[in-house]
This record gives C-alpha cells, structure tokens and sequence, in this order.
C-alpha cells in the first residue's frame, strides 16, 4: 500500500497523487499546470492503461484538466467524483480541448511563416469526450466500494459547486487505512455553497496549503466594495472588465450584483449593462441551477424559496458566439465585462485587456488567486505593458484586487479543518501550495499544533502499512530547453507509444482465454505489424 506524490508538490497547480492499495491503482485529482513549472514532475509509476480508477475531488482545470491527455494515453477505467463535478467536467474539459486546439492553430500559423516546425495540442476534443464518457458521479457522504478492499466517500469541502474531500478505506493483507484527501479546502461564508464539512479521523491526510501562510482580510461588505467599483469606473466612462474562473467565482459575482442592482446602490447609470463573456460560464450558471438542494446554503436556498434566482437580474447579457464577443468592444457604452480565463492565461478575457489596459478611465479588477507567471499575477505585481496577440500593450487602466474574496479557506480556515479531527492523523502530508508555503505550513502543523506532517517533493513515494519514505522525492528545477538532453517523447508519437502500452495491457488482461480467440487476437496483431514494420 503507497502513496506517491507527482503534480502540485511544492506547487499551487497541475494536483496529482497515485495511491496502490489492495491490488487497485488509483490517481487522486489529475490536474493541468498553470503559470510558469519551476520543478519536474515525476511519472506516475504505471502506465495510464493499467490505472483503474481516478478519484476527482473537484473540476477546476489544476485538478482535473490532464484528464483528456490521460485517455489519449490509454486510460480506461473510471473516474469517480460528485454529480455536480461530473455536469461541470462536460464543460470544463470540452472548453479545455478547445483552448489547446485554439492557441496551437494560431501557434501553427506563425510557425509556418516562420519556416519552424508545427505543434500538436496537448489533446483533442475528441480526447476530451473520451475521458467525460469515463465519469461516474455519486452524491455526498455515501460509502461506496468500488473494489474489493478499497471504498470511498465524498463530503462537500465548499470550494467549488460539486466540490468535495475524499475519504478513501484501504484494506490489504488485513490492515486497514484510512486516507482522506482535503481537495481544495473552501472559504467560509461565501456566497451560494455551504461552508466546508470537517472529517472525523484518518490515519493519513493529503491536505492542500494555497493560503497556509496568509490569513485573508476580514471579510469586506462585498456588495459595497463591489458597487463602489462599479459606481467609480461607469462614473469615469469607462469599462469594468473582471477577470474571473467561469466556475464558481463568476457565479458569486452575479450573485453580487443582483444584490446591487435590487438595491439600486449604483446611480446615474440606469439598469447598467453586464456581460458574461464566456460560454462556459453561462453553461455552468445553468449548472449551479439544477443543484441547488444540495449543494446551496441557506441564504441562497431562502431566495430560492421566495422565487428568486439569485444568479440573474435585468440588464445581464449572455454573449456565447465569437461575433457576440466581439460586438462587446466596439460597444461604447460603459459596462462591466465578466469573462474568463480567471488568470488571463487563455480565452477571451485576453482580447478585452487588449482593448481596456490602455484606457485610464477602464478598470481591471482581480477576484481570486493569481499563480506565480501568470499574466494576472504580473498585472497585479504593478507591471507597465503587456504582450497580447504579439502586441505591445501599456497598461493605463485601475488595476484593482477585491481583497478576501477567495474559494480557498486562508491559514486559519486550514488550521480549524485539519484540528477538527477528533482523533490526530498519523501524517499529514502538506501539497499544492507554493513552495516556501508548503514548508512554512507543514512547520506550523508541527510546532504549534503537535501534528507529524510533511511537505513532499514529487517523486516522494510513502508505505502507508509500514509508516515510513520509501523514497522521499528531490527538488527538481525544469532544465532550460538547450539543457533538457533528451526530451520525453510528445504529440502524435507520445499518443502511439501511449496505444502500445494499451495493448500490453489488453493482453496482460487476456492471459487464461480460450486458445482459438488469443490465436485469433495474436494474428491481428502480427497483420497490423506487417503492415507498419519499417
């Protein structure tokens, strides 16, 4: 029984673990990079063909954006997560596979004028699909056992809708453990979901320390910051453009608003436009509101019962094709312009800051976590211009920050989740956070609250019967591409290499059929080599 730690170690995205237990092979989150790698994440120790089950805490891209290349490599088991993150994973991903094909199209254009050699996306569309025919989603706090030896359970953790920790019962040669992976540890008292629900014991716990060395402003009056940000850039004619994550924070943003306009707190602007300029946002807004019984809180589920939708009001405008985005921009009336990516790394947020960033009259304002080499992060860090589209851009516009306005619970809502276990865990292993916060809160835990915990590196690899490092990981910086040697194989090849895997595995899995069929399956093997031996 082993635990190893590969994505988000040391890091805040790309969340990855690999848990071998009772014969069963599991990956826990399977996330995509965000912002700039600064250290090599190790290999699983398997080949996706032989994983039997991806346990998916919930659907933002950094948990569950690498799920697509996974089944381009062969992967076929099943991925298990909540219902909500199953509805949302059928956007999410789709969208995913679109930005990939996107930006290497627009990649492949300029390469070919340039004589350079073509890319491959990281994965398909169609690669996308595969993996969302995978996802089976169950509800809250359900015990299920999917193998022999191993069950789970999913309880609500606040941070996104559908968003959960999971409790994993590991049974082998007679011992049982109990894992349980916090996921993203949400925000108390946000808007729309239900704070995070605590676990009663575990031997091991993977938590998350995004925040595990800040505590977050006191809670603003949102609805007033908000509509004095508003009042203040619509006073000055200009454009509101918020860049925000279509799942969950766009949401609380509508959310806000709808308080703002019933309340009439900003004035001389009429019923003022807002635009939600993203598909995925919309798509997902329809999401949150088919799941309201379970997964709304109290003040959300009290307008609810009075028949108000509290995520829409008069003057919003859904703008889902490209021509509607564009018609945004050439619009002169002042507005504000909700759109993602939430860190301004992709999508069509990047053509309003090319249209709004040199405007002094325009504001751009920042509602949740900016990852290291992020443009977002730069923008906040106080940078002069930009590089949009190959465009120079100097940077004019109000560059704000709605402090406290956070899914993630901050160092003090980390400390009361994991000192909410009535018995101590064994260990407590301390992962997507940044690198010196992972250290400082895996020391926190020790010194002040008794707790044996750890900050692995990737590659570290854990006996969870025998309690100590089988391997404890390194720190390795990604090598400068003139550096690197030999590369790992990619693209059409990595994908052919991935199908060879596969088959070892589809014959590994046929060992003890019938003569005459594995025969017949080693002749078609044979057939396609003829046909492709060089």
């Amino acid at each position: 029984m082993k635990l190893m730690f590969s994505g988000a170690a040391h890091e805040v995205t790309g969340s990855c673990h690999y848990l071998e237990a009772a014969g069963v092979k599991m990956l826990i989150d399977c996330g995509m990079e965000q912002g700039v790698d600064y250290y090599v994440n190790q290999e699983i120790p398997t080949v996706p063909s032989e994983l039997d089950y991806v346990l998916l805490t919930h659907a933002h891209v950094d948990h569950s954006g690498m799920l697509p290349l996974l089944y381009g490599r062969g992967f076929r088991g099943q991925i298990l997560c909540t219902e909500a993150t199953k509805e949302l994973c059928d956007i999410m991903l789709r969208d995913s596979a679109h930005i990939q094909q996107f930006e290497t199209e627009w990649k492949n254009r300029k390469a070919r004028r340039a004589g350079k050699p073509e890319m491959e996306p990281v994965y398909t569309m169609d690669d996308a699909i595969g993996a969302i025919g995978l996802f089976n989603g169950y509800p809250y706090d359900e015990i299920i056992q999917i193998a022999e030896g191993v069950e789970i359970r999913f309880k609500d953790i606040g941070h996104l809708l559908g968003s959960s920790s999971i409790e994993v019962w590991a049974t082998e040669e007679g011992v049982t453990k109990k894992i349980v992976f916090s996921g993203d540890i949400g925000n108390s008292d946000q808007p729309i979901l239900k704070n995070p629900k605590y676990t009663q014991d575990a031997d091991y716990v993977v938590m998350e320390a995004t925040y595990g060395d800040r505590y977050h402003e006191k809670h603003p009056d949102y609805v007033y910051e908000l509509s004095k940000i508003i009042q203040e850039t619509l006073d000055r004619g200009g454009n509101l453009v918020i860049p925000s994550f279509a799942v969950g924070r766009t949401q609380e943003l509508l959310y806000y608003i709808r308080q703002i306009k019933e309340e009439k707190l900003v004035t001389g602007h009429g019923n003022f436009p807002v635009y939600v300029d993203s598909p995925m946002a919309i798509e997902a807004t329809t999401i949150f509101n088919k799941n309201v019984a379970e997964c709304f809180d109290e003040e959300a589920m009290g307008l609810i019962m009075q028949g108000i939708n509290p995520l829409t009001f008069e003057g919003l405008k859904l703008s889902v094709t490209s021509e509607e985005s564009k018609e945004i921009n050439f619009d002169k009336q002042p507005k504000v312009i909700i759109s993602a990516s939430g860190m301004c790394e992709a999508g069509r947020i990047r053509h309003h800051l090319k249209h709004n960033l040199w405007k002094p009259t325009s504001t751009i304002l920042f509602v949740g976590y900016q990852a290291i080499n992020t443009l977002g992060r730069a923008l906040i860090e106080g940078t002069k211009e930009v590089k949009l589209f190959g465009e120079t851009i100097q940077v004019s516009a109000k560059i704000l920050r709605l402090e406290g306005m956070s899914g993630h619970a901050d160092k003090a809502g980390l400390i009361k989740w994991i000192t909410s276990f009535e018995q101590k865990p064994k260990v407590v292993f301390v992962v997507h956070g940044e690198d010196t916060v992972c250290d400082i809160f895996a020391e926190t835990l020790e010194k002040e609250y008794g707790l044996c915990a750890y900050a692995p590196y990737s590659g570290a690899e854990y006996d969870l019967i025998a309690g100590r490092w089988i391997r404890e990981g390194e720190r390795i910086p990604v090598p400068k591409a003139e550096k690197a040697g030999k590369k790992a194989p990619s693209g059409v090849y990595a994908r052919l290499l991935a199908a060879g895997q596969r088959l070892m595995t589809v014959i590994k899995h046929n060992e003890g059929g019938a003569n005459k069929d594995l025969a017949k399956f080693a002749d078609q093997i044979h057939a396609l080599c003829d046909k492709w031996d060089r």
